[in-house]
């Protein structure tokens, strides 16, 4: 009987647990999809976060150098890092000393790699660190690990009682005076972009390398025609007064200059005298270091405000004005390629390949909008080389023509470089000013040979060197070409025939 009643019962439980299962399972396949292991796992990080906060009161907020993918620069990281050239100094071991704006011995101040720094406010202390993660070394190339930049960033750290005070009124306040310090400690600086070997592991890397731009070059300095000096600060100054107007209509704020004329004729001095004007830094782009399109958009990005982007000799570059390689060079480069060094980027692969449309999108098209108050400028030896496209209205607003020296340039020159002596009334000013009429001579040829040799050379001795180059090169223009020379002498020899025969 005891034996028939367990039977009875094992049999009653095995329904249940079959019942069971089979419930189980249809509740599991329904709420597999909210994915449980993460459900508990929520509710017991919460309430870990909530014990760490009770452990660690304190918060942190991180300024990194590089945003938008690695493709830009922090302003916020440059913000912080200018109003810690004054907080940091205060109590800080190790200072990074950089030379300031404005000449002389000043330094600017910030606080090395692995310093810490407290500051004050409104009753809250905060504590701000510098640390930087180096570039992984053994995923990059020999080549190429020298020109790998680590990343630097600032840390911010405060107590949780004062979140809101921090975030919604410290770290504007932060910005606020980091932006008003690089005002005063602004140097204005000549960059030029960084050549790379054609490796790229993800890893941001500096597009540009600079120097202090101390170009001498003004207006005041410029020996061409006053009126138009004159014309071109009057356009100058629309565009640095322009900004309201091009939010009207729809612009960019940027402006497209082409200086164009022969070699010698002060289209580089043009460009450095403009930035010296609008007190603007200088990009100077070499394209045949540019790889590709994507690259030289990288470069627009990186440049800032207030900044002149020069393409040098646009002319010269290949890919701009249409021309192609030959299939022997290509071949020549595929030889030496097979001969080199096999862990290091071929030649190839490493030559520009920037497209006429990549430089045309660049400057007026989408990306054109990153950034504003900056000038293109282009100069060219040989304007006519150059692809209508690219010297439209709207992509080139101003054409310059930068020709021989004149009489007006002549003046000058004379003025300038005579040191205030009375050139104008020695007799050989008019010969020379008579000559530059007959002969083309660039200014800076003009201004060479009125420079003084020696402590003893005055006027007249510049003027006459002067007046001696420009009776050679008359004499010079004066002789007829060799081909023609060939020719007259062929017309001659049949004259004399000629007449031989009568």
């Amino acid at each position: 009987m005891d034996a028939l009643a367990a039977y009875s019962w094992f049999g009653q439980l095995s329904v249940v647990i079959s019942v069971v299962a089979v419930c189980w399972t249809m509740v599991w396949q329904n709420l597999e999809h909210i994915r449980l292991q993460q459900f508990f796992a929520r509710g017991f990080n919460r309430r870990a976060r909530r014990l760490a906060a009770i452990v660690d009161p304190y918060l942190s907020v991180t300024f990194e150098e590089y945003e938008g993918g690695r493709i830009k620069s922090s302003d916020a990281f440059k913000e912080v890092r200018s109003y810690l050239t004054t907080a940091s100094t205060r109590d800080v071991r190790h200072l990074r000393a950089e030379c300031g704006g404005g000449g002389g011995d000043k330094l600017v101040l910030s606080m090395a790699k692995g310093e810490e720094v407290s500051d004050a406010f409104r009753g809250a202390t905060v504590w701000w660190s510098a640390a930087a993660v180096p570039p992984p070394r053994d995923a990059v190339p020999y080549w190429s690990r020298a020109s790998r930049a680590e990343r630097r960033y600032f840390r911010l750290e405060f107590h949780e009682s004062h979140r809101d005070l921090v975030l919604n009124d410290y770290i504007p306040h932060v910005r606020g005076q980091g932006r008003a310090i690089m005002v005063q400690n602004r140097q204005r600086r000549l960059y030029t972009n960084i050549h790379r070997e054609g490796y790229d592991d993800g890893w941001y890397e500096d597009v540009w390398t600079h120097v202090p731009f101390d170009h001498p070059k003004t207006f005041d300095k410029m020996a061409m025609d006053p009126a138009k000096k004159k014309e071109i600060i009057d356009d100058l100054d629309m565009f640095k007064k322009g900004k309201e107007y091009h939010n009207r209509v729809g612009k960019p704020w940027k402006r497209g200059y082409l200086l164009y004329g022969p070699p010698g004729t002060g289209k580089s001095t043009m460009v450095a005298a403009m930035a010296n004007y609008l007190d603007y830094d200088v990009y100077d782009f070499e394209l045949t270091s540019v790889k590709t399109n994507t690259e030289l958009r990288k470069l627009l990005i990186e440049t800032k405000s207030k900044s002149i982007m020069v393409f040098e000799d646009i002319d010269c570059s290949l890919d701009v004005t249409g021309k192609r390689r030959s299939k022997e060079e290509d071949k020549a480069d595929d030889d030496e390629e097979e001969d080199g060094d096999p862990r290091r980027p071929s030649k190839k692969d490493a030559k520009s390949r920037v497209t006429l449309s990549g430089l045309l999108n660049f400057i007026d098209g989408l990306w054109s909008a990153c950034g504003e108050e900056r000038l293109i400028v282009f100069t060219t030896n040989h304007v006519e080389k150059l692809d209508p496209a690219l010297i439209r209205t709207g992509r080139m607003d101003k054409r310059i023509e930068m020709s021989y020296c004149d009489a007006e340039s002549f003046r000058f020159l004379a003025r300038m470089h005579l040191d205030g002596e009375d050139a104008e009334g020695h007799e050989l000013f008019g010969v020379a000013r008579a000559l530059l009429q007959e002969v083309n001579m660039v200014p800076v040829d003009v201004g060479e040979h009125l420079t003084r040799k020696s402590v003893d050379d005055d006027a007249g001795s510049c003027l006459a060197r002067l007046v001696a180059a420009l009776e050679k090169a008359k004499e010079e223009a004066a002789k007829p070409e060799p081909a023609q020379a060939e020719e007259d002498e062929g017309k001659k020899g049949i004259v004399v025939q000629v007449k031989d025969d009568n």
